[in-house]
């Protein structure tokens, strides 16, 4: 209920933005982009959107400003993806399949990371989640890759994301709330946590938002949603470094 009642407050915060279609963002697609992450709890989140609701627009299809995601991740028997975040390796991947639900639009994305801190982003789509790949799929992967990659479901991830994008700097902010990681009958639930995404040409300081984020306190954070899940919901993973960020998250979404 608690989680309910803060969605339709965020809608009224929301509805004071002016909109963009999803055909107009497409000019800041950014699929070649600095990514930078903050967490903060959902208490905060009102407040944030009345300060940037005349620099920014929120995304809206169909009417709807919040909008619904759903992810499966693939991985490795070995778990090769996640144990290359965890050891921080600068060179890595992570593959995932992604329903934009509200949409009904579906796509296989591949994530790549370089030593400058940039991340590639390369899509596919497919008719539906695939949890056996087809071969459009594995020839997708092996492509971007050129690795033949012997992956399986790994994690699912469902979110709600709202969306705000700032034309004058080609900026992206997105805003991911009521987290929930699921494999088989295990669940782990983030309600109050909000993982906040600025995706930029390259990392911009004077930005509104991470100033105004600055301004709580909350600087840049490195995390990751599907790291996190794993390390829920697989007690053997290696899980040293990411041990102490799960106790920050878990405090902050108190």
């Amino acid at each position: 209920m608690i989680v309910e009642k803060s969605i339709v407050n965020l809608k009224n915060n929301l509805n004071q933005f002016q909109k963009i279609t999803l055909d107009e963002m497409n000019s800041v697609a950014l699929l070649k982009r600095k990514d930078t992450k903050f967490i903060i709890n959902i208490s905060y989140l009102p407040e944030i959107l009345e300060t940037l609701k005349n620099s920014y627009r929120v995304l809206e299809i169909d009417g709807k400003r919040i909008m619904n995601y759903s992810s499966l991740y693939l991985d490795t028997p070995d778990f090769k993806f996640y144990n290359d975040h965890h050891n921080g390796r600068i060179n890595r991947t992570k593959i995932r399949q992604r329903k934009y639900v509200d949409s009904n639009l579906t796509f296989i994305e591949i994530k790549k990371k370089n030593g400058k801190g940039e991340t590639d982003k390369f899509r596919k789509q497919i008719a539906d989640f695939e949890t056996e790949l087809s071969q459009k799929s594995k020839d997708f992967i092996f492509k971007i890759t050129s690795k033949n990659l012997d992956l399986q479901p790994s994690l699912w991830n469902d979110f709600k994301r709202i969306t705000l994008v700032n034309l004058e700097s080609k900026e992206r902010v997105t805003i991911d709330l009521n987290l929930s990681f699921s494999i088989d009958a295990k669940q782990k639930v983030y309600s109050n946590l909000v993982v906040i995404e600025l995706k930029q040409a390259k990392f911009d300081r004077t930005s509104e938002v991470v100033k105004l984020l600055k301004s709580i306190q909350c600087n840049p954070y490195s995390i990751s949603k599907y790291c996190v899940g794993a390390t829920n919901l697989y007690q053997d993973l290696k899980n040293n470094l990411i041990k102490p960020k799960l106790l920050k998250i878990n405090k902050l979404s108190l």
